[in-house]
């Protein structure tokens, strides 16, 4: 009887692997539809600056991986690109080089624009490169998004103010924004 419970016990353990691996991304046909439509979100699951002194940090702290990544999986970190609007919810790690000392919230990048324009083009493999290049902030120059054909995604910001820093994630698709009862 205990061998029995213990293969029934394997058999859950890896069918529940199993299932966390089935959840890993999109299709292709979904990729390609959100990146034409320009109405999607990206969702940052990881940071990766390239500043040395944050990475120094970062290994020196107890208990601390001895990679240059840091995990944004349990926050709402994202880019939101729709066509008319683009939100910018990321945070930023590393030297910035014209820092507001009054407002900490600017230091990482928070933004809303309205004047952005949006390049985008395939590659031979079928991943996208979509360009974004902000117009009425002073500081971003351009976002640069690699989405795979898979849904996962790669984000770098570069700005004139600041080192450039890149995220790893995924896109979605946006959700719906709901009118105010007026």
């Amino acid at each position: 009887m205990k061998k029995y419970i213990s293969i029934i016990f394997i058999f859950i353990f890896v069918m529940s692997f199993q299932n966390c691996s089935s959840q890993s991304g999109i299709d292709s046909q979904t990729v390609n539809m959100l990146v034409n439509s320009q109405d999607f979100s990206f969702h940052a699951q990881r940071a990766n600056p390239t500043n040395y002194d944050v990475i120094n940090v970062m290994t020196s702290l107890p208990n601390a991986p001895a990679t240059r990544i840091l995990d944004l999986s349990g926050s709402n970190y994202s880019v939101d690109l729709r066509k008319d609007k683009l939100d910018v919810t990321l945070p930023y790690f590393g030297r910035v080089f014209n820092p507001s000392y009054g407002n900490t919230g600017q230091n990482s990048y928070r933004f809303t624009s309205k004047d952005f324009t949006v390049t985008k083009s395939q590659n031979k493999k079928g991943n996208w490169v979509v360009k974004i290049k902000v117009n009425d902030q002073t500081t971003i120059d351009e976002i640069n998004l690699e989405v795979f054909k898979n849904g996962k995604a790669f984000t770098s910001i570069r700005s004139n103010d600041r080192q450039p820093i890149s995220y790893d994630g995924y896109i979605t698709k946006n959700e719906e924004l709901k009118a105010s009862p007026n």
